[in-house]
């Protein structure tokens, strides 16, 4: 009887075994612990039928009438904020305006590639466009403004460092950046809100405007520091990938004659993920581990 017993707990044991094992499992060459990951439910929007668009003047009257999300939609398209709106000699305009922001987005809204990582930020240089995904979707986006020819914005791999909600630039002290979020601690590059004229205008930085600066300065993780320079792990990733054509018409100009000129496939984003992607994971594992 109390061998019978024993067999009874031995399977029991084994068949518990094998559900924790499934706990760390190889994708291709990524490795990730995916029975703790709690993925949120959610449900991702349609991309909306193809919105055309067309071009008036920053001194067109009608803009005046923009309040709201359709002002927001417009200073998005321009990567603008309203104080340069009025500059403009060729604003892009909806003919006819989506009920959420995110269908202006270039990005997909989902990327299967990405259905393990907690968190990571995307900044396309030719776009100017930044993406936030929470396991694969996309949750949140804006325009931005990144770094001019003289001082561009390194591409690569980042991590999210640290944050504070003003502080000092390292390149002029006389700028004071809102909600700045580090991602290279060494050349002092992060985002932050400050102006957008609509270009490629700032020191290297990842310029937003204010409203989208305070959300991914909430968003995104810090570091996580042993004393003050030993880091135990790092927070949110980022990638900024492609180039910008100075000298050139801004790209979004040709979403008037081509509306899905700019979209980014997933294919596309996939090829900017994959040389990182053991890395995101490696980092998302240790601080997992930290409880955090």
């Amino acid at each position: 009887m109390l061998r019978k017993y024993f067999s009874i707990i031995s399977i029991i044991g084994s068949a518990c075994l094998f559900t924790a094992c499934e706990s760390t499992e190889t994708n291709g060459n990524v490795q990730s612990v995916r029975d703790t990951v709690v993925r949120p439910v959610r449900k991702m929007p349609e991309r909306a039928a193809t919105i055309s668009y067309i071009a008036v003047s920053g001194k067109d009257s009608s803009l005046k009438g923009y309040t709201g999300k359709e002002l927001d939609a417009i200073l998005f398209l321009n990567r603008c904020d309203a104080s340069a709106l009025k500059k403009k000699d060729t604003v892009i305009v909806p003919s006819q305006f989506a009920d959420d922001i995110i269908q202006y987005s270039p990005f997909p809204f989902h990327v299967e590639e990405l259905k393990d990582v907690k968190k990571i930020v995307f900044f396309s240089y030719p776009t100017q466009v930044f993406a936030a995904y929470e396991y694969g979707d996309l949750v949140h986006t804006g325009p931005t403004n990144m770094g001019r020819k003289a001082d561009p914005t390194p591409t690569g791999l980042f991590f999210a460092n640290w944050k504070a909600e003003e502080t000092t630039s390292t390149f002029n002290d006389e700028w004071e950046l809102k909600w700045n979020f580090n991602i290279e601690n060494k050349l002092g590059v992060g985002w932050h809100q400050y102006e957008l004229p609509g270009y490629p205008a700032s020191h290297s930085c990842l310029r937003m405007r204010e409203a989208d600066a305070k959300t991914m300065y909430e968003w995104a993780d810090q570091w996580i520091l042993e004393g003050t320079d030993n880091v135990k792990a790092n927070g949110t990733p980022v990638i900024v990938f492609g180039s910008y054509p100075f000298g050139s018409p801004k790209p979004w100009l040709a979403l008037l004659q081509d509306p899905k000129a700019l979209d980014i496939t997933e294919d596309a984003l996939n090829a900017e993920i994959q040389p990182h992607l053991q890395k995101i994971i490696d980092e998302q594992n240790k601080r997992e581990k930290l409880g955090k």
